[in-house]
């Protein structure tokens, strides 16, 4: 059953998740492109295949929904709030787009495993994790969701 509560948790978990997205997952990949860690094209303009979107805006969708997942399962898990949304996008969100995504995409499994990548990605994901957790928050006072349903 649909109730104004579990609105408010998917709005700020949608909005958690695209936000933290563009500010913490492509600013680490930005920085990690500056520094030579890595090349990485962020916040890219690229039509994806078969709508030819821009990619940048295809992420905010996706990243938004995995938003709403973090909203309605990290609540559950036996963490501290701030861990448990940097687990879930860590472990969680790295092995969906390891094993599913990337092969749906044509591309190997785990994008062949190679270094710095295998060990990068999960830390990027980490840190939009804590960044997801840090805009949800603040969106739930700011939508006044109750604290029975604030996570």
């Amino acid at each position: 059953m649909y109730s104004k509560a579990f609105g408010k948790t998917a709005l700020c978990g949608f909005i958690a998740g695209a936000l933290a997205f563009l500010i913490f997952h492509q600013g680490s990949f930005w920085v990690l492109t500056q520094t030579g860690v890595m090349q990485v094209n962020t916040w890219s303009m690229a039509p994806t295949q078969p709508f030819g979107v821009p990619q940048v805006f295809s992420f905010i969708f996706w990243t938004g929904l995995w938003g709403v997942l973090g909203a309605l399962l990290v609540p559950k898990l036996p963490t501290p709030r701030w861990l448990g949304w940097m687990l879930f996008a860590a472990i969680v969100v790295t092995l969906v787009n390891w094993f599913i995504v990337l092969p749906l995409k044509g591309a190997p499994i785990g994008g062949g495993f190679r270094m710095p990548g295998v060990i990068i990605a999960p830390l990027v994901y980490s840190f939009w994790g804590l960044g997801m957790w840090l805009i949800y928050r603040a969106l739930q006072g700011a939508l006044g969701v109750p604290s029975h349903h604030r996570h």
